[in-house]
């Protein structure tokens, strides 16, 4: 890191003993990198909430493959969105359940859009879109 500028932060300290224990859980080895990467965290999030942004995401569904027409459904979707799925992992769980992860591109609107039509398909058990960056601008 270049330019890097050092500044003071006030805590009361029950707040800090608790920040302190859970970036020794989470394996940082100084106050500072977790404080970026909270920093980091939060630009992160707003970007999402930007329609037009450009994001990166997966979205995880897990449902029964007996239900009539749910993968024919769930592949229709995926088809009519090319532009923004770039890769799908299907892992069969048990007999029944299945386990499909979804890598997608595009902006935040578009993203959401597709997430939503996947994870309201009647037979999907559950469902989940995880937002992250591009990288561009951290």
């Amino acid at each position: 890191m270049s330019n890097l500028t050092r500044i003071g932060v006030a805590l009361d300290s029950d707040l800090l003993d608790k920040f302190d224990q859970h970036i020794a859980k989470r394996g940082y080895t100084n106050r500072s990198e977790a404080f970026r990467d909270l920093i980091r965290d939060e630009l992160v999030e707003q970007t999402w909430e930007r329609p037009t942004s450009k994001v990166v995401g997966t979205v995880t569904l897990v449902y029964d493959h007996h239900v009539r027409m749910l993968n024919e459904k769930l592949t229709e979707i995926q088809h009519d969105a090319f532009h923004t799925v770039l890769s799908t992992l299907h892992v069969h769980l048990d007999h029944d359940n299945c386990l499909e992860v979804l890598v997608m591109r595009g902006t935040a609107e578009a993203v959401r859009r597709v997430a939503d039509a996947l994870i309201s398909t009647k037979g999907v058990k559950h469902g989940r879109l995880t937002i992250t960056t591009t990288g561009t601008g951290l």
